[in-house]
């Protein structure tokens, strides 16, 4: 409890805060590009909770964790539950193109990050800031305590144990026991023998080759259906929980696109159920543009 916490243990306190009685939290990661701008991603990633189907009230589980000053600073003007990632000597404030330098040292810092909250005692479903929730996730994710993570996939292979399914960790939950643990250590590891490789690439790479197997990790991959993305549209409107906007290389382009999201929930909000058919998601042409420069 918030009682027994040692004096400075920031992290605890904002995690106690934001937690649901199960000792879960949802935890998205911030910078400065993404709180800037006529809509910043943000405030477009807020505006999925607004509009979602009782979504409302997730917002008061969302533990916003800022790489830089500004990010932390406009955290706190849209009073959420927000935390501060020091890191020296790196600036994390600017857009970090898919893949560059700075997006590797990045993810490899929001890795460490994660493992901390596991160490914790804290359940977390990790979102990008670019996954429009639509519904609650909870009731399409398993609560058996023996599946350790529950991941989301840019194509799913239709078999929820395969291995084959590409792994996207712009959405996933990670339960907090030893093994996950263990795991995000052994993933840290990783870093800097794996140049030029980002941590869903890693962790794909540990997958295929057993090392969750040795580690007893049991890892489930979610169905499209329900977590879906531009890679791969949600077939049905009426079970889709989230979007998120990969298959997509800059911010600029994830902002029209996702836009084109909210537009389409809302015309499908507006509909009666029995023309529901008629609605279809909007061609993701930013993004898919994104990849020609």
């Amino acid at each position: 409890s918030a009682l027994n916490m040692q004096p400075g243990d920031e992290l605890e306190r904002v995690l106690y805060e934001a937690s649901m009685p199960n000792k879960t939290v949802i935890i998205a990661v911030v910078n400065k590009a993404y709180v800037e701008g006529d809509k910043p991603m943000l405030d477009l990633f807020l505006d999925g909770f607004w509009y979602g189907e009782d979504t409302r009230y997730l917002v008061n589980h969302l533990l916003i964790v800022a790489m830089d000053q500004t990010s932390f600073d406009r955290c706190k003007f849209l009073r959420l539950h927000c935390y501060k990632l020091e890191t020296i000597g790196v600036h994390f404030a600017s857009e970090k193109i898919y893949m560059s330098e700075g997006f590797i040292k990045m993810m490899w810092r929001r890795t460490l990050f994660l493992g901390e909250v596991l160490k914790h005692g804290y359940n977390f479903i990790f979102t990008d800031t670019d996954v429009i929730w639509l519904r609650s996730p909870f009731p399409r994710l398993s609560q058996n305590k023996s599946i350790d993570l529950q991941v989301s996939v840019d194509r799913f292979n239709g078999d929820q144990w395969s291995k084959s399914n590409p792994v996207n960790t712009g959405f996933y939950f990670a339960r907090s026991n030893n093994k996950t643990i263990a795991l995000y250590e052994a993933l840290y590891a990783k870093k800097d023998i794996t140049l030029g490789q980002k941590e869903q690439d890693v962790l794909q790479g540990m997958i295929q080759n057993g090392e969750l197997d040795e580690i007893g990790i049991k890892i489930r991959y979610v169905d499209t259906l329900y977590f879906s993305g531009f890679c791969r549209d949600s077939r049905d409107f009426n079970v889709v929980s989230t979007v998120h906007a990969n298959c997509c290389r800059t911010i600029r382009a994830k902002l029209l696109d996702l836009t084109a999201v909210i537009h389409d929930w809302l015309k499908y909000k507006a509909t009666a159920t029995n023309e529901t058919t008629t609605i279809g998601w909007t061609k993701h042409l930013a993004c898919m543009n994104s990849w020609k420069s």
